[in-house]
């Protein structure tokens, strides 16, 4: 179809409704929602976490958030696959922009993005989150957990991320992306026996109590058969999903800072969210997208079209 507008993340004067900016054009932001700090009422804000501060090998997630909304360009306002529908009908969904953080004081970034979720937790009906390393994802439950109380985890990751918590100069935890797992599972922010890992592909010291799906039982298994396996552990208890990039393969997501080879393709993983509509969510994100290691952006395509399955399941929820 023609384009019908252009630089809609500023011109748009409703959270509801397609886009109609050319694909290669105009203001970038999530899907081209509107941007805006004004998020009070609406059904869902996105927004980016960009931190790479605690990574083990590869740095670059902090370009992440950036990479995501100009991948998501690529969803123009035709009904979105698989879902057939415009998500922004039943959904109002704004893109509230970046959490700004003091590169001079890493240190500080985690109470930071705390304190900002909580505050956007408070006036929006669900945050969908745009990383960053996977650290972040410790703050973003914390936040979370004093909303909606103890949460199930549903990981998808090649890593267990449950290795041991440094401690600061300060005698203060520091938690890193290879440990926020075991950190949340410390401060009973999750609750292991609901909570799954799926896509495993490393070993960690240990499991803390979490159910796990590696890689070589999620080549054997079903897209079908992996769904029912995460609705069954969750069992209908609130959840939050956070999905690694590096979870895939990677033939379909060399951009990210840990990749691991073995792993599942995107249209796998795709067809699993595809089949979580029952999952009780309350919050997700897409970490470890680190473009700089990917000339092509199919780590960033691959990203965005996961946080638009996300919104896609809440906008069938909402539609009834």
């Amino acid at each position: 179809m023609p384009s019908t507008s252009i630089d809609h993340a500023f011109t748009a004067d409703s959270a509801h409704g397609a886009a109609g900016d050319p694909t290669y054009a105009g203001a970038l932001s999530f899907m081209r929602r509107r941007q805006t700090k004004a998020v009070d009422g609406t059904d869902v804000t996105v927004w980016g976490i960009p931190f790479d501060a605690s990574v083990s090998n590869r740095p670059g997630t902090r370009f992440g958030p950036q990479a995501l909304r100009r991948a998501s360009a690529i969803f123009d306002n035709d009904p979105q696959f698989p879902f057939d529908t415009d998500l922004f009908e039943p959904l109002s969904v704004v893109d509230y922009g970046d959490c700004l953080l003091d590169y001079r004081l890493p240190e500080t970034a985690h109470e930071t993005i705390r304190a900002e979720a909580a505050a956007l937790i408070a006036r929006t009906g669900f945050l969908m989150t745009l990383g960053g390393d996977h650290s972040i994802t410790f703050p973003l439950l914390q936040a979370h957990v004093a909303r909606h109380g103890k949460l199930s985890l549903v990981q998808f990751d090649a890593h267990q991320d449950t290795w041991p918590v440094a401690t600061g100069g300060d005698g203060q935890p520091r938690v890193d992306h290879g440990s926020f797992v075991k950190a949340a599972v410390d401060a009973g922010l999750i609750d292991p026996t609901t909570s799954i890992q799926v896509g495993i592909r490393t070993h960690a010291p240990e499991h803390c109590g979490l159910a796990i799906l590696d890689g070589e039982a999620v080549e054997e298994m079903t897209s079908a058969a992996i769904a029912e396996a995460i609705l069954s552990r969750t069992g209908g208890a609130p959840t939050y999903l956070s999905f690694d990039i590096d979870c895939l393969d990677v033939a379909f997501a060399p951009g990210t800072g840990t990749p691991v080879a073995g792993g599942p393709s995107s249209a796998k993983m795709l067809a699993v969210l595809r089949r979580l509509g029952d999952l009780r969510l309350v919050g997700a994100d897409v970490v470890e997208v680190s473009p700089p290691y990917d000339h092509s952006d199919m780590t960033a395509i691959a990203g965005a079209t996961v946080a638009m399955y996300v919104l896609g399941l809440l906008a069938q929820k909402q539609a009834g």
